[in-house]
C-alpha cells in the first residue's frame, strides 16, 4: 500500500473510533430520555444509528479491500501478472494466410523453393508459439550499434543471458524487462553500406533481420545521409515500428547537438514520431582532466531506455502481432511470386509451341490475305492449355469466343496490318521479296498467335478478368512490347529457321524438280 492511502486508512481509522465512543455516549444519553416517553422510537432511532454505521464501515472495508487499485506495469513481477494474448483477429488473419501458403506450396514444382517456403511457414508457426519480441539494431556499422546493444544489455532493468551465438548475422542476447511477460531478443545486426561483396551480402543479411523485427533501432552518428534514409523509410513503410538514434552526441557541442536533431526531426517527419528520434552517447569518449587523469564517462542512454520501455510495455504485444501478420502475408506475396514465375514459364512454353504451329498451318497452305478465323482453333486450344496452367477449367466453346473476340480486337486495333509491315522490312533484309511473300503470312501468324498467348495470360492473372482498360488495352500493351527490337531481332532468328528456310528449300527442291522436267 503507497503512503497516501496509509495515511488516509490512519486518519480514516481514528476519526472512526472517536465517533463511536462520542455516538456511544450520546446514543445512551438520547436513549434514556426517549425511552421514559416512547419506547418504540427509541428502538427504531436506536436501529437506524447503528445500520448507519455499518454502511459507513463497509464502504470503507469495500474500498481499501474489497476493490485494491490496479497496479502499474511497472511495479507488477512477471510471476503476478496475467500473460496478455496477441489480439485475436490478428493471430487469426495470420493463421488463414499461412494456411493459404502450405495450399499455395503444394503448387510450387522446384523442390528447393517448396522446401524454403514449407520452412519459413514453420518459423513464423513457432515465432508465434514463443512469444518473444525481436528488437534489432541497425545501421552502418561505424555508427556504434556493438556499443549501444552493450550499453542496453548493462543498463536495462532484468536479467540478460548468455548470447545466443556469435555469426556473421550478429549477436542476439536475450533479457526480462520488469512489467512485461514476453522475452526480449537484441540483435547487433551487421553493417550496412559496406564495400565489397562480403559487404554487400552482410547488407542483406542485416535487411533481412530488419525486416523480420517487431522493433528496429537505426543507429546514425550524424545526420541521415540519402544511404541511410532509402532503407530506413523502406522498412517504415512496410511497417516497421522504428525508433531513429542519433549515437555519438558527446561529439558535438550542445548547439550543433540541438541542430542535428531538428534536422533529424524534420527530415523522418510523416514517418516517425519526434518522440522516437533519440540523442545518445552509447559509449562517450574519455575526458582529460587539467591534472592529467582520464575518466571514463557512463553511457548516456536514459532517454533511450525510458523511450524503449514504454514502447514495448505499452506497444509490445501489438508489435508481436503485427509482425507476425506481416511475416505471413510477406511470405504469401513471396509465395504467389514464384507461382507466377511458374506459371509464365509453363504459359511461354504452350505459346512457343502454339505459335509456331500456328505459322506452319498458314505457310503451307497460303491465303490471299491474313485469315485469323484460319488460327481460331489452333488459338481455342491454346487459351484451353493456358487457363489450366492457372487453375481455370476452359471448354471448347469459350475457348473459342475468346479466340475470335481477341482476332476481332486485332484486326480492329491495326496490330494485323502493323504486324506485316514490321515483319516484311525485318525479313528482307535477310531473303529475296518473292521469299519474302510466301512467308509473310506464317510468321505474320505466328506473331500474332504470340501476342494473342501474352494478353491471355494477362487475363488468367486477374482471375478471368481483362481489367478496367478491357481486352484492348491489355493487346495494345502487348503489341507494344513485341514491337521492341530486342524482341522483333530474336523472334525473326527464329521466325527464319523455322518457317522462311523450311519454304526456301522446298521452294529450292521445286525449282530443281521444275528444271528437270
Amino acid at each position: 500500500m503507497n503512503l497516501p492511502r496509509l495515511l488516509v486508512l490512519i486518519l480514516g481509522l481514528s476519526l472512526i473510533l472517536g465517533m463511536v465512543l462520542w455516538l456511544v455516549n450520546s446514543i445512551y444519553r438520547l436513549y434514556i430520555q426517549i425511552a421514559f416517553t416512547a419506547p418504540l422510537l427509541a428502538n427504531l432511532l436506536l436501529l437506524l444509528i447503528i445500520a448507519v454505521l455499518g454502511l459507513l464501515i463497509y464502504l470503507f472495508v469495500y474500498y481499501f479491500y474489497l476493490n485494491p487499485p490496479t497496479k502499474s506495469k511497472r511495479g507488477l513481477r512477471p510471476s503476478s501478472r496475467p500473460l496478455i494474448q496477441i489480439p485475436a483477429q490478428k493471430t487469426e488473419a495470420a493463421g488463414e494466410t499461412l494456411k493459404a501458403i502450405r495450399q499455395q506450396v503444394q503448387q510450387v514444382q522446384d523442390k528447393v523453393s517448396q522446401q524454403v517456403l514449407f520452412r519459413k511457414s514453420q518459423e513464423i508457426e513457432n515465432r508465434k508459439a514463443r512469444g518473444e519480441l525481436q528488437v534489432v539494431v541497425f545501421g552502418t556499422g561505424s555508427a556504434g550499434k556493438t556499443s549501444l546493444v552493450n550499453s542496453i544489455i548493462g543498463e536495462m532493468v532484468g536479467n540478460v543471458e548468455a548470447t545466443m551465438g556469435t555469426t556473421t548475422v550478429g549477436e542476439t542476447y536475450r533479457l526480462k524487462l520488469k512489467g512485461l511477460d514476453r522475452e526480449i531478443l537484441v540483435t547487433d545486426s551487421p553493417g550496412i553500406l559496406e564495400a565489397g561483396i562480403a559487404g554487400t551480402e552482410r547488407e542483406q543479411l542485416a535487411r533481412q533481420l530488419a525486416a523480420d523485427a517487431d522493433l528496429l533501432l537505426f543507429v546514425i552518428d550524424n545526420d541521415l545521409r540519402a544511404s541511410e534514409y532509402e532503407p530506413f523509410s523502406k522498412l517504415v513503410e512496410i511497417g516497421k515500428r522504428s525508433l531513429l538514434i542519433f549515437n555519438k552526441i558527446d561529439l558535438y557541442t550542445d548547439e550543433d547537438r540541438e541542430l542535428i536533431l531538428r534536422q533529424l526531426r524534420e527530415r523522418v517527419k510523416g514517418l516517425i514520431s519526434p518522440k522516437d528520434v533519440i540523442a545518445i552517447a552509447a559509449n562517450p569518449r574519455p575526458v582529460q582532466q587539467p591534472d592529467g587523469k582520464i575518466i571514463e564517462l557512463e553511457p548516456e542512454i536514459l532517454h533511450l531506455l525510458k523511450r524503449l520501455a514504454t514502447v514495448l510495455r505499452a506497444e509490445g504485444e501489438d508489435l508481436v502481432a503485427d509482425n507476425i501478420l506481416l511475416q505471413s502475408q510477406r511470405l504469401g506475396d513471396e509465395a504467389r511470386k514464384i507461382i507466377d514465375r511458374q506459371r509464365r514459364r509453363q504459359s511461354d512454353q504452350i505459346i512457343e509451341r502454339y505459335q509456331w504451329i500456328g505459322a506452319g498451318v498458314i505457310a503451307v497452305t497460303p491465303l490471299p490475305v491474313i485469315d485469323l478465323l484460319a488460327t481460331v482453333a489452333i488459338n481455342a486450344q491454346m487459351v484451353i492449355e493456358i487457363g489450366q496452367v492457372y487453375g481455370c477449367e476452359i471448354n471448347s466453346d469459350r475457348g473459342k469466343e475468346l479466340a475470335m473476340s481477341l482476332g476481332k480486337t486485332l484486326v480492329s486495333l491495326g496490330v494485323v496490318k502493323g504486324a506485316i509491315e514490321l515483319l516484311a522490312r525485318a525479313l528482307q533484309f535477310h531473303f529475296a521479296t518473292f521469299i519474302v511473300g510466301k512467308a509473310i503470312q506464317g510468321v505474320t501468324a505466328a506473331y500474332l498467335t504470340r501476342i494473342a498467348g501474352k494478353s491471355f495470360v494477362e487475363y488468367f492473372r486477374q482471375d478471368q478478368d481483362w481489367g478496367d482498360g478491357g481486352m484492348t488495352e491489355v493487346v495494345q500493351r502487348q503489341f507494344q512490347l513485341s514491337r521492341k527490337d530486342e524482341f522483333v531481332k530474336s523472334f525473326v532468328m527464329d521466325a527464319i529457321h523455322k518457317v522462311v528456310e523450311p519454304l526456301k528449300d522446298d521452294w529450292e527442291a521445286q525449282e530443281v524438280h521444275h528444271d528437270e522436267w
